[in-house]
């Protein structure tokens, strides 16, 4: 694995583990924030239960994650040509950013993106596979429709704010919010340990649960609709319209991941399975023939536990890469 991708990928697990209060070290090179910097802008961020009439507020920073709801904005004091918020919130939620004053120079060649997931390195999440827009769509540009469009709402947990901005000055500033979605279907985890139960009610699409974490997945129950062909599991699942696989791998992009199992058959569990890589995610195919669902827990592993994996052709695929 590439120093900048795991760069990246340690920014989100840190920002995401410290927001749970579960930080661990890690080495951050390549962002422009220091580490002493970064700790202390995610000290501020420490979830906390705050009044209902009490609106949160703080201003951003060029590289940045916010999981409190509340109101956030961006002065240039230099310009800034590169920047990124990552947005995140429960697994049960959707993400709502509103535009609530924006003085930036779009003719200038100025920008505010909002991106419907995450992107890193180029990889996106949800994969193109898995999300229910084209690529195109899922982008929105304040400068082409910020105006007739002041409240963008992202597919699932985590959205992403993209802004250049090339003179002293220029500003933002954007409202938070979490909204509740009764059927959760891609999502990013806060955090290396906790349980999910994935339902596709009789829709024809994918979903996946990404944990970043190296982790132990046990399914606990697994019912997909009329199949119960443990034959054709172990013959391998790609042509059964519903089925669920595990993946792993360095990356953000589920279709660039390496397959760990595949499972087409119904059961109680439990079943389970250690995955040494920086994302695992448990990956649901559906037909929309059937009412789908699986239910996981999660937890990290130790350092210990991944020295023992070294070695094993399936267990250790990312430890090795």
């Amino acid at each position: 694995m590439s120093g900048t991708s795991r760069a990246q990928l340690c920014f989100l697990l840190l920002s995401v583990t410290a927001l749970r209060g579960h930080a661990r070290f890690l080495d951050i090179q390549d962002n422009e924030i220091s580490p002493e910097g970064l700790l202390s802008l995610l000290s501020s961020e420490l979830k906390r239960e705050l009044p209902e009439e009490f609106v949160y507020r703080r201003a951003l920073r060029c590289l940045d994650m916010v999981a409190v709801e509340g109101q956030f904005t961006f002065t240039a004091v230099r310009p800034q040509l590169n920047c990124a918020v990552f947005f995140i919130g429960e697994p049960s939620d959707i993400i709502s950013i509103e535009y609530d004053s924006v003085t930036i120079d779009c003719r200038g060649g100025d920008f505010v993106k909002v991106f419907d997931g995450w992107v890193m390195k180029g990889e996106k999440f949800p994969s193109t596979q898995d999300h229910p827009l084209p690529l195109y769509e899922r982008y929105s540009d304040y400068c082409e429709t910020g105006v007739t469009r002041p409240i963008v709402r992202s597919s699932q947990n985590v959205a992403m704010l993209f802004f250049r901005l090339h003179q002293s000055g220029s500003s933002f500033t954007v409202t938070f919010r979490k909204l509740i979605n009764p059927f959760p279907c891609n999502v990013v985890s806060q955090t290396p340990e906790g349980s999910f139960t994935m339902i596709i009610p009789q829709q024809h699409r994918n979903c996946s649960f990404s944990i970043i974490y190296p982790v132990e997945i046990q399914i606990g129950e697994l019912s997909l609709g009329q199949h119960n062909d443990l034959k054709r599991s172990i013959l391998g699942c790609a042509s059964s319209g519903d089925f669920v696989e595990l993946l792993g791998g360095n990356g953000m992009d589920t279709s660039k991941m390496f397959p760990m199992a595949d499972l087409c058959y119904s059961f109680n569990g439990p079943a389970q399975m250690k995955v040494g890589c920086d994302n695992t995610v448990v990956r649901m195919v559906s037909s929309g023939k059937f009412v789908n669902r699986v239910s996981f827990q999660y937890r990290l592993l130790g350092h210990q536990e991944l020295q023992q994996m070294k070695g094993n052709s399936i267990e250790d695929v990312c430890l090795r890469a």
